[in-house]
């Protein structure tokens, strides 16, 4: 089992950065930089190291900028990959992914048991385990945490 998480507008507020539209169509990859968190990433941190510890995988699936090119995407790959460090030190991620816009999330599901927190409704539709809304990451992961002291990968 594996726990991924979007970025942009589950747990960074890309949306919420002034101007952020503007900057991304001129390949300012400022925004990634500046996005303030939109969850408590100190308790979402303690929960992802409790799970991991009993077997469940964490990573992220995030998606490059919509129009973009091959200097800039290695921009935002590279603030994406800092926010992470910045904001979520003590989070050992098992696999990150940043893949061009678009790119169909549910490639990157290992299993049925899978999970994705994700904002946008149609990669939650997608999904080929289970998918949740970003308002919904802590009642999982307590629901997870709560589970057995070692949780069954299939």
């Amino acid at each position: 089992m594996r726990i991924n998480f979007d970025m942009d507008g589950t747990i960074a507020n890309l949306y919420g950065v002034e101007n952020w539209l503007e900057m991304l169509i001129a390949n300012d990859e400022t925004p990634y930089t500046n996005a303030k968190p939109l969850v408590n990433l100190s308790l979402l941190a303690r929960y992802l190291n409790k799970v991991q510890k009993k077997g469940v995988e964490i990573g992220v699936i995030s998606w490059l900028s919509k129009n973009s090119n091959d200097d800039y995407n290695e921009r935002v790959t590279n603030a994406k990959l800092r926010w992470l460090k910045k904001h979520l030190p003590s989070v050992k991620w098992d696999n990150i992914v940043i893949v061009p816009y678009g790119t169909p999330k549910e490639n990157y599901a290992l299993t049925e048991n899978d999970i994705l927190f994700d904002d946008e409704e149609p990669n939650r539709k997608n999904w080929k385990g289970f998918a949740y809304k970003e308002t919904e990451i802590f009642q999982v992961l307590k629901s997870i945490d709560l589970l057995s002291p070692k949780v069954e990968v299939a």
